[in-house]
């Protein structure tokens, strides 16, 4: 009997198994192989070794999607993360009208990004645009160089502060109201109390959603090639529309997948650094 427990487990695994193969490892390992080539999709590959990394790192195309990619993140993923906290803070205590308001902040982010991203760009419009109609001033948001990423930004932070704020009323929830209640019988204050209780103790639920936002700013593309395509001077070319203008404008899929290997990367890196900062600052036990 002992020895059928880890077949039986093995059995209970292999759909989820299957799975994480067939579309997250086995991707991972194609995109690096054809990164080795140069190859247009149709004609014959032509075995190319490292030339399509050093000529993407080589060139400004690069640095300036990930630059354009870091902004973008820097922007929208610590404000997104200070909105949804304030919001879950005010959710959490349950006034009137707060379910109602709960499924009004998540409709955002269960819509598609590329319908909201056509929705906002109309709203975005210089002269017909919802937004100037409303300050009674004419606003290039999307074509100036200097307001297109924030604005683009704008909308990511729109669309995700409803789904931040659940996991935080979540985790609001998982906090003893006897840590309070001893808090305020030492004299605590409100802020005091954000500050050193409730900001540490969610710790955990602020890993989670700093390492899956970060993920999601650093692969995001519908919206805003909804928005912008590109955006003037490639202010909002974000390294996922780098990698589908190499793929599928440029007939360059060898150096898309080179992309895609970087980015792929860059993420590992940055994720293992947030578990390194987390892992010894997260308090999971709070009985």
């Amino acid at each position: 009997m002992n020895a059928r427990r880890p077949l039986i487990g093995w059995l209970l695994i292999a759909p989820s198994l299957i799975g994480v193969t067939a579309f997250l490892i086995l991707p991972v390992i194609l995109a690096f192989v054809i990164s080795l080539f140069n190859w247009d999709l149709l004609g014959t590959r032509q075995f190319v070794g490292l030339d399509n990394y050093t000529t993407l790192i080589s060139g400004g195309t690069l640095i300036n999607s990930l630059l354009v990619t870091a902004i973008f993140t820097l922007i929208s993923v610590p404000v997104s993360l200070a909105l949804g906290l304030a919001l879950a803070t005010q959710l959490v205590r349950a006034l009137p009208g707060s379910a109602i308001v709960r499924v009004i902040v998540v409709i955002p982010w269960v819509c598609a990004p590329l319908a909201l991203g056509v929705v906002w760009k109309w709203i975005f419009q210089p002269s017909v645009g919802a937004l100037n109609q409303i300050l009674g001033v004419r606003i290039e948001w999307l074509t100036d160089p200097q307001l297109a990423l924030p604005a683009v930004a704008f909308v990511a932070i729109w669309q995700n502060v409803g789904y931040i704020s659940l996991f935080f009323q979540a985790g609001l929830g998982k906090i003893p109201t006897s840590i309070y209640e001893a808090a305020r019988l030492d004299g605590a204050g409100s802020w005091q109390q954000m500050w050193h209780m409730t900001i540490p103790l969610l710790r955990p639920t602020t890993f989670f959603l700093a390492v899956t936002q970060v993920v999601a700013s650093f692969q995001v593309f519908d919206m805003v090639f909804a928005l912008t395509g590109g955006g003037p001077q490639r202010r909002t070319e974000v390294i996922a529309s780098l990698i589908y203008n190499e793929a599928f404008e440029a007939s360059r899929l060898g150096r898309a997948s080179a992309v895609a290997v970087i980015l792929f990367v860059i993420l590992v890196v940055i994720t293992l650094i947030q578990q390194r900062y987390f892992s010894r600052r997260i308090t999971y036990d709070m009985s």
